[in-house]
């Protein structure tokens, strides 16, 4: 028996993180970026943003999109580097460069997320 890949779960967090990515986050640049500042919408303003930001389930629905947001963008990013500048060589370090760097954005966001 040979040794098992992490691939599929490396796939898993890819594919949740592109659900996020096209899904969720267009709908907070659609409000936030562009019907708010053009006043199409009334905008809930700094105490209405920050009273439903200190509700858990918000916080926690930030840290799901960090966390799959971040490791998205570094898989991504992996492929992206090893398939264009053919450097398979170096796939296994990059990965873990990469990797790392969406761990730790992610904890940053969890943190900033919690102590909002």
């Amino acid at each position: 028996m040979g040794k098992r890949a992490n691939e599929p779960a490396v796939w898993f967090l890819f594919g949740t993180g592109g659900f996020v990515a096209g899904y969720l986050l267009p709908v907070h640049i659609l409000l936030f970026g562009i019907l708010f500042p053009l006043g199409v919408f009334t905008g809930p303003g700094y105490e209405g943003v920050l009273h439903l930001v200190e509700h858990p389930l918000v916080r926690l629905y930030f840290m799901v999109l960090f966390f799959f947001g971040f490791f998205h963008a570094a898989h991504r990013l992996r492929l992206t580097l090893v398939d264009f500048l053919r450097i398979k060589h170096l796939e296994t370090a990059l990965g873990m460069v990469l990797y790392t760097a969406a761990a730790l954005c992610t904890l940053t966001g969890v943190y900033l997320a919690l102590t909002v």
